[in-house]
């Protein structure tokens, strides 16, 4: 009886897991363009803005140059600013990357055989207690 039921549930996986293969992958090249391009539009606004900063802290910087403590704060914001910009920029590139990659097929088995443990693991878990009561008559008619 278990391995009938067992058959029957590793039926239903597969069933389940090759009948939207194209929808499922839609879905996750969208979020990864969703992800990657918004990533890309942070990373190109944050870079305007430092530039912008850097336009309107020079001549304040010309005009008050005895001050050091706006310098350092500028300098500060500044480089702040391009390192988030490179920082946003560098994210974007990996989540392309990862698009690439999950698209070309070298990254995707990977994470299918971790969904298919973790629904395996699912199910033992859910049937457990009907297997164990079936493994322990079998061990008991086995002695």
């Amino acid at each position: 009886m278990a391995d009938q039921t067992r058959t029957h549930q590793e039926m239903i996986s597969l069933d389940s897991s090759q009948a939207h293969p194209k929808g499922r992958q839609m879905v996750k090249a969208a979020t990864a363009v969703t992800a990657g391009g918004s990533l890309l539009v942070l990373s190109g606004l944050t870079l305007a803005g430092t530039v912008i900063a850097l336009t309107v802290a020079t001549p304040l910087l010309v005009i008050f140059s005895p001050v050091l403590v706006p310098a350092v704060i500028t300098v500060t914001l500044i480089i702040t600013g391009f390192l988030a910009s490179g920082g946003f920029g560098i994210a974007a590139i990996t989540a392309f990357s990862w698009l690439y990659r999950h698209m070309t097929g070298s990254g995707s088995d990977k994470i299918e055989n971790a969904r298919m443990k973790v629904g395996s693991r699912a199910q033992d878990t859910k049937f457990g207690q009907h297997n164990i009561g079936v493994h322990q008559q079998q061990a008991q008619h086995a002695s």
